[in-house]
């Protein structure tokens, strides 16, 4: 029985001999029919990374159903949506895990802080390697001091990009950049150490209170009237606000009290030119923005990318019922919508 199941479950057995469902102390039955009510209670979600893309649209979605807690290096960026408490702490910083997680009681952790420049992490590797390894090496040893879960958020950049099928869970990684192989060591490290854990994959993520592919590209195309963009990689692009949605789907399936792998990207695939073209549409500027397209050698970045990342997201659907959008769909929600101008 974990710590989380040691409190609740006294609580489930007074709930439901109220209502004459049980006499005497919990079944596993009761646990499941006051899961819901018992979670808004109790279940403290630590996020790390709180003030990021991701980590504000998971403030969100949790809200009202978690007590969330908040871990990173700036408080939130926009006032109303940050965590319910928030703590300031370096997860590269050995010591700040282990005192933020020790005072916030956190039940599970998310770890959504990272170094996710590609390119910035293969000119400087040992600091892709201390933030984004043993950063989550540190978060781990917090968490298990508090016998915490941990759901760690990855990436589709740990495959090599050979398959031309979409990328499932048990597929053999071969990361080809210092990012892709820092997130790896990462997931490893997870795995390795925690006795319940969950690794969630993602891809090309995109949404507000961050940098991304989708703002970068438009605000060009607002700017100079003509973009050129990469036709030679294909993956799977993602709506962080969908994620978050996704990831709590998958805390209420609880997979917390588990182990294991689970990709979470909007459905479908796509190149980063049809991503750009497509975020030119919805924004209204196809008529006034001239394309063009470029190879990924011709683009000559510092890291190499998958030629193929687009991920399988069945196991998720299996596990929580939720599927996840199609890309447009999300794509359009967010430039018509939800983005800032």
């Amino acid at each position: 029985m974990s710590k989380y199941q040691s409190v609740i479950a006294p609580v489930a057995a007074l709930r439901s001999k109220k209502r004459g469902i049980v006499s005497g102390f919990f079944d596993p039955g009761t646990l499941a029919l006051w899961h819901s009510d018992i979670l808004t209670l109790y279940m403290k979600i630590l996020i790390t990374g709180s003030s990021g893309m991701l980590g504000t649209e998971l403030c969100k979605a949790l809200e009202g159903n978690y007590r969330t807690l908040g871990m990173d290096l700036k408080g939130p960026r926009s006032e109303g949506y940050g965590p319910q408490r928030f703590f300031e702490g370096d997860i590269a910083m050995t010591g700040d895990p282990g005192k933020v997680f020790a005072e916030s009681g956190a039940d599970l952790v998310i770890h959504a802080a990272a170094w996710t420049d590609v390119d910035g992490c293969e000119l400087d590797p040992d600091r892709a390697y201390n933030v984004n390894t043993t950063g989550t090496e540190n978060v781990c040893a917090a968490a298990r001091d508090v016998k915490a879960s941990v759901m760690f958020i990855s990436t589709d950049f740990i495959f090599n990009g050979k398959k031309r099928t979409p990328y499932v869970e048990d597929d053999k990684p071969g990361p080809l950049s210092v990012y892709g192989l820092s997130k790896l060591k990462a997931e490893q490290a997870v795995a390795g150490t925690m006795e319940r854990y969950a690794v969630v994959r993602t891809s090309w993520l995109y949404g507000k209170n961050g940098k991304n592919f989708v703002d970068t590209i438009l605000d060009k195309a607002s700017r100079e009237g003509a973009v050129k963009v990469v036709q030679d990689q294909i993956g799977s692009p993602t709506y962080a606000k969908d994620l978050a949605w996704a990831l709590k789907a998958l805390i209420d399936a609880g997979v917390w009290e588990g182990k294991g792998v689970y990709h979470a990207c909007n459905t479908g695939e796509c190149s980063w030119f049809d991503l750009a073209a497509a975020a030119i549409g919805y924004a209204g500027l196809s008529d006034s923005v001239r394309m063009g397209g470029l190879t990924t050698e011709e683009l000559g970045r510092p890291a190499l990318r998958p030629g193929y990342s687009a991920m399988d997201n069945s196991k998720l659907q299996k596990r929580t019922g939720m599927a996840m959008r199609q890309w447009k769909e999300a794509l359009e929600d967010y430039v018509k919508n939800d983005r800032s101008f």
